[in-house]
């Protein structure tokens, strides 16, 4: 079962700046640390954006290896969070329940 974070948890990223900021100043919405796994992670320095980035996953990282090299890409942003409001909409579209309550 998919461990949800609470409102509060969301609201406290978001108050430090996760998920913000452009380039060098971005931090990701999730880091590493915040996940336990048994399966493999990865923390990169790009010299695109002058800073470390936080993968998930070995596909996360082959993706961000292909753009790190892509002249025309100038940032690369890692962990985004999606606007909740559009996944809603998404869910309802599709008639996929969502199990994770607000408020």
């Amino acid at each position: 079962m998919p461990k949800f974070l609470s409102e509060a948890q969301i609201t406290k990223r978001f108050k430090e700046g996760r998920g913000q900021g452009t380039g060098s100043e971005y931090i990701p919405f999730i880091k590493i640390q915040d996940v336990s796994s048994k399966g493999r992670s990865h923390r990169v320095y790009s010299t695109k954006t002058n800073r470390i980035h936080h993968f998930l996953s070995d596909l996360e990282l082959s993706i961000f290896l292909i753009f790190q090299w892509l002249p025309n890409v100038s940032d690369i942003r890692e962990q985004f969070p999606l606007i909740r409001d559009d996944t809603d909409r998404i869910h309802e579209e599709l008639g996929i329940l969502n199990k994770q309550p607000r408020g």
